[in-house]
């Protein structure tokens, strides 16, 4: 998965794959491995002055040395270290003494013909990135590296082949890049997905990056294999290119799982591949054969000295790291009693400290989280936890019905008003207990058959017919009353 001649993952890609001419029927595993691209969130590039900034006219965030100018000489960004130490302290991984190298290729898109990179001496080593799910994703590196320019192929339905010509813009050329590979720990697309939506929160977390698939600041390759269930031995890989969007690597590693297992049962072997993803046919194409690191005559930068991040530094930046989800899920998970999955769309909503501060002012746990789900999807605006625990005491005390305080909430997000004050606002007064009961008296006179049916009847046909009475008090209060007040006088009148 790396670049580096004889890594743990590289050692584990087998070459070969297993299970060629496979019996009908045989299951198949799918074996998948991430290397996501991470620009980081700095003032200017990673070894100039050039602006790292999205947009702009084409060719004008540049300066000699992204363009690789004669006597030039690059010059490290120091913020761009710290967000990468930033990131392997909350990966979990060791942050090591490193080296730059430089990675040898000729594109247009880097004019000097090569990229500088790090090599067999990353900064960041080893890590794991815990899911909501519970699994856990071991991380084999993650390595400082500039970014390169864009290429825009015109005509050929934008592809290289078949295009009238090319158009290159330098601005992104230079932009520090920290690349994030894990150990092909993940065994379905869903997994893939989840990994990669848990580790842009963890660098938007830690401020690294802006995690902002659909301007290319989040860039995602995937390695993909399958191999018979049971088989240790991985199986060939093919390398999907440059996926942006978490839909696009779902279809992508579906797709690309399918195509590899139907040449596996008709015999034939899978190539080891750089493949392209085709969103708009749904299906991956052969770009080139698969590159290995001979292929890039890597060798150390000469420009630039060793980068040894100074022990005291490192534990600076450790003291001042943010809570990473993974802990806020835990920690709101402790604090109502329930799985750290169960509450993992309210911390990815940010939405958590409110949750808790809620809870901490006596509201029901269970209903803060139901209300934070299902009713305050589009943010939380000026509702404050004082105001949302007023709120649900008085959901508790059947002060309001549960349709009321839909509506309540959603004003109070709007105005920041407080509930009491928004209920009265909105004509929202509460049927008395008295009144309630002589109400529900009335409409077991009024309806004989149905009270006689409910009585008697059992299971499906009972709670129809307190649905049916229901309804009657609530069209007649026009929507007032309380239906648990009105199942539990329904219940109390059968009972006797």
């Amino acid at each position: 998965m790396s670049d580096r001649p004889g890594s743990g993952a590289d050692a584990l890609w087998a070459a070969g794959s297993p299970g060629l001419g496979a019996p009908e029927g045989t299951e198949w595993e799918t074996v998948i491995g991430l290397e996501v691209h991470a620009e980081l969130l700095t003032r200017t590039k990673l070894f100039s002055s050039s602006p790292n900034a999205f947009g702009g006219e084409p060719n004008t965030h540049i300066d000699p040395v992204c363009l690789g100018l004669p006597g030039t000489l690059p010059v490290l960004n120091r913020h761009a270290v710290e967000l990468a130490v930033r990131v392997g302290l909350a990966l979990g991984a060791e942050v090591r003494p490193s080296i730059f190298a430089r990675k040898n290729y000729f594109y247009p898109d880097m004019p000097k013909d090569y990229q500088i990179s790090q090599y067999d001496r990353p900064i960041n080593v080893g890590g794991r990135l815990e899911l909501p799910s519970g699994k856990v994703v071991r991380i084999e590196r993650a390595h400082l590296e500039e970014d390169t320019g864009k290429t825009t192929h015109m005509g050929g339905a934008g592809r290289i082949d078949g295009a009238a010509y090319s158009l290159v813009d330098y601005n992104r050329a230079g932009v520090p890049l920290l690349e994030i590979v894990s150990r092909p720990d993940m065994r379905s697309a869903a997994e893939a997905r989840e990994f990669v939506a848990e580790l842009r929160a963890t660098l938007v977390a830690v401020g690294a990056s802006d995690g902002k698939m659909e301007e290319g600041s989040l860039r995602v390759d995937a390695n993909v294999s399958v191999r018979p269930a049971g088989v240790s031995r991985l199986g060939t890989r093919c390398e999907i290119k440059n996926v942006n969007s978490l839909r696009s690597l779902g279809r992508a590693l579906e797709h690309e799982a399918r195509r590899q297992i139907e040449l596996l049962t008709s015999g034939e072997a899978v190539a080891q591949q750089t493949r392209h993803w085709d969103e708009d046919e749904g299906r991956t194409t052969a770009l080139r054969s698969k590159e290995e690191a001979t292929d890039y005559r890597y060798f150390p930068e000469p420009d630039l000295v060793p980068l040894a991040p100074e022990g005291a530094w490192v534990e600076q930046i450790r003291a001042e790291l943010p809570l990473l989800p993974r802990q806020r899920r835990r920690r709101l998970a402790d604090a109502t009693d329930e799985a750290p999955a169960r509450v993992s769309l309210i911390v990815e909503r940010g939405q958590d400290d409110l949750a808790l501060e809620a809870v901490e002012a006596g509201a029901p746990a269970a209903a803060v989280l139901k209300h934070l789900e299902q009713n305050l999807a589009g943010g939380t605006g000026a509702l404050t936890a004082a105001g949302l625990a007023e709120l649900l005491a008085m959901e508790e005390s059947a002060e309001l019905t549960s349709n009321q305080v839909k509506d309540v909430l959603a004003d109070m997000a709007r105005t920041g008003q407080a509930p009491a004050a928004v209920a009265r606002r909105l004509g929202f007064e509460a049927v008395g207990a008295g009144e309630l009961a002589v109400l529900v008296d009335r409409m077991i006179a009024e309806h004989p058959e149905e009270w006689r049916r409910l009585c008697s009847g059992e299971g499906r046909e009972r709670k129809k017919m307190q649905g049916f009475f229901t309804g009657q008090v609530m069209r007649a209060t026009k929507g007032q009353a309380d239906g648990r007040r009105v199942a539990a006088l329904l219940a109390e009148r059968a009972g006797s």
